[in-house]
Formats: structure tokens, C-alpha cells, sequence
């Protein structure tokens, strides 16, 4: 089962993602993490939502 990350209402504080970090953006390398913080404001970004992971690393989450 694969969530839309796009998608703002997908995403709630508390689940586990896959995010694309800034500096993995051009080799697509995912890491996986729980989500604390949603930082994209508006309910759908073409590249994924923004989100702070509970380790504190930023990145976009992943769709496939």
C-alpha cells in the first residue's frame, strides 16, 4: 500500500514515510523516517509535501 504524497491530507504527524532529503534529490535515494512536522503549507505540491522526520532531517515524501 502506497500513499500519494502529494497530497497533504495523506500525511499526519506520527506516520512512516519514505522522503527524498535536499541532497538526494538528484539520485532519488530515499530514507525512511516517522513524520513530526508538515511544513508544506498548501494541500497538494506536484513533487511531494514537504515534512520534518522525527530525527530532524527535512525532505519531500516519496511517491512511486
Amino acid at each position: 500500500m502506497s500513499i500519494d504524497g502529494r497530497y497533504r491530507k495523506n500525511i499526519n504527524p506520527g506516520l512512516e514515510v519514505k522522503v527524498v532529503l535536499k541532497k538526494d534529490q538528484r539520485s532519488g535515494k530515499t530514507t525512511s523516517g516517522i513524520v513530526k512536522d508538515l511544513l508544506t503549507n498548501s494541500s497538494y505540491h506536484p513533487h511531494g509535501i514537504k515534512v520534518r522526520l522525527e530525527d530532524g532531517q527535512v525532505g519531500r515524501v516519496y511517491t512511486e
